[in-house]
């Protein structure tokens, strides 16, 4: 107890002063063992304050003391260990005392998920701190004292309301993981660099628009998390990090991707949702040890041959971005497990063998090698033949691909003599995405034979019609990105429909015919203001396996949608609901849906 009686020896009258009555949400038990072990947890109590002997826990005389004056061995409390871990998680407080000082051995504070506005100077003192969790509060600023805190290894900021920070930050020379993730900081100071033995950095939804190029003197950084800020560009000398393995840049405005030079040690780098254009050798050929290249949601238009070089590369996902074509040898990396290729204007792959799964897909890249060195591609020749509609429709498309396809061009409507030139020829895919179409074709109905997969991403349609419900051999419908409010209950016909894409619509319910289509495997309703889902529902539906809630309006998430075992992949990042916890939603489907059915009231 050395560090209690150098803190009693500044108050001659500590532990003589009459007990404080003890608070009924801490029993005497508590503290008995607290005084044993040196750790007290607190949490979940609806404390609104902490009681003054927890502070004074190594100070006061116990209460059992006055009552039994035989001691054993193991209750000679004045032999007791100093507190050195404190938990006050998951309570009502307002504000921490700054009687915190008389807590001078503790090494971890924990009292994240509170209402604290501020906190005390005095935790400026407590010289043994090395973990302080005041996550989920709603702090405004931090005291300057908190910089003084010499061997503090883990500093747990996110979901406050920081905006700006302490210029003194540098002097945290030990920190090792600092999460400021989902406060207002519209920038960092210069002294982070300072931070040389940083392992983990999470900046992830603030408000920066840049990066200092000192953060490059963090040299023991592994893990930089900028998701969802206002990036347009990275700091050059960011390459210059050696130590960095994971790297996270979603949901930007990178138009381009930086060069790692340096970054030798780089196993991750997630860069979707930007606006990157381009992708050339030079963003590739230092990365050696890249195992995972996430660039979904932006406007590459080509990938280059020299990909190859990534030769540990186990996840490539290039998801909706506008690829026409794939150099073949992507097929020979020897590491890939994961290719996602979808919403891509590729006219070299069908789209039934995009749903085969990457083997197959690689497999058929491997194939295609040879004959793309032996036959260079040319469209087919306009011939005397050729009927002046079909100069501009790609007829070897609709024959041999079974695709019809009038994407890109910011048409707002499909021209007839499209249809006119399907005739006969059944047609199983049909591609209209990426144009200015306020409703959906009427003469869709006409390939209701044969089509089975129909993308009408990214255009202005507010409304489904009837003559889409009437594609009863639907098995892919593809509307992300359009105006949609609600579904009409016609869609209940199109009882063989497996995937839906819903995402970046403006739906404010979840539309309650998807609950009757029971073939549906997955549904994509990202980017909405869905506010609840019926998990009652949701658990007849026992072929789904894929069901993305993300960026949503939801504040509940029910425990019995824990139920759904047949969900594989359930997301529900992004939406204002307080349980549960990022943390739990990061352990993945099957240990969320576990903790779902455990909350289940019984």
């Amino acid at each position: 107890m050395a560090a209690a009686r150098r803190a009693r020896a500044g108050d001659p009258r500590a532990g003589f002063r009459p007990p404080e009555e003890p608070g009924s949400a801490v029993p005497q038990g508590l503290l008995r063992a607290a005084r044993k072990s040196g750790q007290l947890n607190l949490s979940g109590r609806s404390l609104s304050e902490v009681p003054q002997h927890v502070w004074r826990i190594n100070l006061d005389t116990p209460e059992e003391a006055h009552q039994n004056l035989s001691f054993g061995a193991a209750d000679r409390w004045w032999e007791q260990t100093d507190l050195t871990k404190l938990i006050l998680a998951s309570n009502k407080l307002q504000c921490l005392s700054e009687d915190v000082k008389l807590l001078p051995a503790l090494t971890v504070l924990d009292v994240h998920d509170n209402q604290l506005t501020s906190l005390p100077s005095a935790l400026g003192q407590l010289e043994n701190l090395q973990k302080l969790d005041v996550s989920h509060n709603k702090l405004e600023s931090i005291p300057e004292e908190l910089m003084q805190l010499p061997r503090l290894k883990s500093l747990l900021l996110h979901h406050n309301e920081l905006s700006h920070l302490p210029d003194g930050f540098g002097q945290l020379v030990n920190l090792e993981e600092l999460d400021l993730s989902n406060n207002h900081l519209s920038d960092i100071p210069t002294s982070f660099a300072l931070l040389i033995n940083l392992v983990r950095l999470n900046l992830a939804c603030n408000q920066l628009k840049s990066l200092p190029a000192d953060i490059s003197a963090m040299k023991s950084l592994r893990h930089l998390d900028c998701t969802k800020n206002y990036l347009e560009t990275v700091p050059s000398k960011l390459a210059t990090m050696a130590s960095l393995e994971q790297l996270y840049l979603r949901k930007n405005k990178l138009r381009s991707l930086p060069e790692f030079p340096s970054c030798r040690l780089l196993k991750e780098l997630h860069a979707g949702e930007n606006q990157i254009e381009i992708l050339n050798a030079e963003n590739l050929k230092h990365l050696n040890s890249l195992s995972v290249l996430e660039l979904r949601d932006n406007k590459i238009k080509s990938v280059p041959d020299e990909i190859t070089v990534l030769q540990k590369l186990e996840r490539l996902d290039l998801s909706n971005n506008d690829i026409s074509r794939l150099p073949y040898t992507l097929g020979n990396l020897p590491q890939l497990k994961f290719l996602a290729l979808e919403g891509n204007p590729l006219r070299t792959i069908r789209r039934d063998l995009l749903q085969k799964g990457t083997q197959e897909l690689l497999k058929y890249l491997r194939s295609k090698i040879q004959d793309d060195v032996t036959s260079p591609k040319e469209e087919p020749p306009v011939t005397a033949m050729t009927l002046p509609s079909e100069s501009r429709i790609n007829m070897h498309a609709i024959t041999s691909l079974k695709l019809l396809e009038y994407s890109e061009k910011q048409a707002a409507v499909i021209p007839d003599d499209m249809f006119d030139a399907v005739r006969s020829n059944p047609v199983t895919t049909v591609n209209f995405s990426k144009n200015q179409l306020k409703e959906i074709p009427p003469r869709i109905v006409e390939l209701k034979d044969a089509v089975c997969d129909v993308n009408l991403g990214f255009n202005k349609i507010s409304s489904v019609s009837s003559e889409l419900c009437l594609l009863q051999k639907l098995t892919h419908l593809d509307i992300r990105n359009n105006l949609l409010t609600s579904l009409p209950d016609e869609m209940e016909a199109l009882t063989r429909l497996q995937i839906i894409n819903l995402s970046f619509n403006r739906f404010k319910v979840f539309p309650s015919v998807l609950y009757h289509l029971l073939a549906l495997e997955t549904i994509l309703l990202s980017n909405n203001q869905v506010g609840a889902v019926d998990p009652l529902q949701l658990k007849k539906m026992d072929r789904l396996g894929t069901l993305d809630l993300q960026n949503n309006d939801l504040l509940h998430v029910p425990p019995e949608l824990g139920n759904c075992e047949s969900l594989r992949t359930l997301l529900l990042e992004g939406n204002p609901f307080r349980t549960p916890r990022a943390a739990v939603l990061a352990k993945g489907t099957a240990a969320l849906l576990e903790y779902l059915r455990s909350r289940i009231p019984t």
